[in-house]
């Protein structure tokens, strides 16, 4: 027992020695025992924590990151815009010696020589600039036919080629109105033709509407005016 100078006597304390080599103390309470170290310190001789490897979460995010890149491609077809295809189909015109086969129990007119434009208009934009005109066309054989002349638009993603019975000015609307899909967009330029389904023929079209449906969006239309019939070659 030690007596501090300067305190009253009978107050104990104890002695604290700095254990060589280890950089830090011991006390007299226990100076055959193994050191503590002071806290925050690491024993010498203590192996470190294994650290966990960070491969797995890499490989994880780099796996996320490559389907959502490929899900991005395959919706919106990003080269599909710097892409063009040019299609240009000839008017079909009567065939020499033709003739129409009459159902059971129907008369049949003579068929007409030459095709008959039963109502065409200009295209305007939408969601990309589209341009050229959109003619309906009556073929001396019966069928009919949309006939995009001078057409010129966008490439993109799942384009169809529409009848619809708004008007071009109500085109972002024709998927909540009446129409037939006439089928693929067979090019974002040139001269096409899209022939009518039996049941859409005999009906009244109020536009030709070029359809994105993969984003449901008008790229442009076109407001079918009604015009006097007259031959076309």
């Amino acid at each position: 027992m030690f007596t501090e100078p300067g305190q009253k006597k009978g107050r104990k304390w104890n002695e604290v020695r700095w254990w060589p080599g280890y950089g830090h103390m011991m006390s007299d309470q226990n100076p055959s025992g193994p050191p503590v170290p002071p806290p925050g310190t690491t024993p010498p001789g203590t192996p470190e924590p294994a650290r966990k490897s960070r491969k797995p979460l890499i490989l994880t995010l780099v796996v996320v990151a490559a389907v959502v890149i490929a899900i991005l491609l395959y919706l919106f077809q990003p080269w599909a815009l710097i892409t063009g295809k040019e299609v240009n189909e000839d008017l079909p015109t009567a065939t020499p010696g033709m003739t129409v086969s009459p159902s059971p129990g129907t008369t049949v007119n003579p068929p007409s020589v030459a095709n008959v434009t039963l109502a065409s208009g200009p295209f305007q934009s939408y969601e990309h600039t589209t341009t050229g005109k959109a003619s309906l066309i009556q073929l001396p054989d019966g069928r009919t036919i949309v006939r995009l002349t001078d057409f010129q638009t966008s490439n993109g993603p799942d384009v169809k080629v529409w009848l619809s019975v708004n008007p071009a000015g109500d085109a972002e609307n024709a998927r909540d109105a009446k129409y037939v899909d006439l089928g693929d967009m067979k090019g974002n330029s040139g001269n096409q033709n899209y022939e009518l389904p039996a049941s859409a023929t005999g009906q009244t079209w109020g536009s030709v509407v070029i359809w994105c449906d993969r984003f449901s969006v008008p790229f442009g239309a076109a407001t079918l005016t009604p015009a006097a019939p007259s031959p076309r070659s």
